[in-house]
C-alpha cells in the first residue's frame, strides 16, 4: 500500500465514524516525521476512540501494522502513527486549543473530498 492509499484508508475510516472537519496536510519536504498529517475531531471521548480504533482496524485489514497509538485512554488527542501518515484525532475542545493547522500553516492542504465519496 502506498502512502496515498494509506491516507485515503485512514480518512475513510474517520469519515465512517462521522469525524468532523477532516483535514489533510501534505508534509512532504516540511517534516521528516511523515508525508501526511490527517487531522479531525469528534464530539465525545467515545467518538474520538471509535475514530482512532476504526483507523487502526481498516489499516490492519489492508495489511498495514499501526506503529503506535498514543492518548487512546484519555481520548483528548489520539495520535495514530501509520508511518507515512500520522493521524491526529482530537476531541472538539482540544483541537482548537492545539490548532495544528496554524502550527503547520506552511504545509499545503490536500483535497481528498472526491476520494472520500467513492
Amino acid at each position: 500500500m502506498n502512502e496515498r492509499e494509506l491516507l485515503i484508508t485512514a480518512a475513510r475510516a474517520a469519515d465512517d465514524k462521522r469525524a468532523e472537519d477532516i483535514l489533510v496536510l501534505n508534509m512532504k519536504g516540511i517534516s521528516l516525521v511523515a508525508d501526511y498529517f490527517l487531522i479531525c475531531h469528534g464530539g465525545s471521548d467515545k467518538q474520538v476512540q471509535a475514530i482512532a480504533r476504526e483507523m487502526r482496524e481498516k489499516a490492519e485489514e489492508k495489511g498495514y501494522t499501526v506503529k503506535r497509538m498514543e492518548g487512546f485512554d484519555e481520548a483528548k488527542w489520539i495520535l495514530v502513527d501509520l508511518g507515512d501518515v500520522i493521524a491526529h484525532v482530537f476531541h472538539r475542545d482540544e483541537r482548537g486549543y492545539y490548532n495544528l493547522e496554524r502550527l503547520w500553516g506552511d504545509a499545503p492542504r490536500e483535497n481528498i473530498e472526491s476520494e472520500l465519496s467513492q
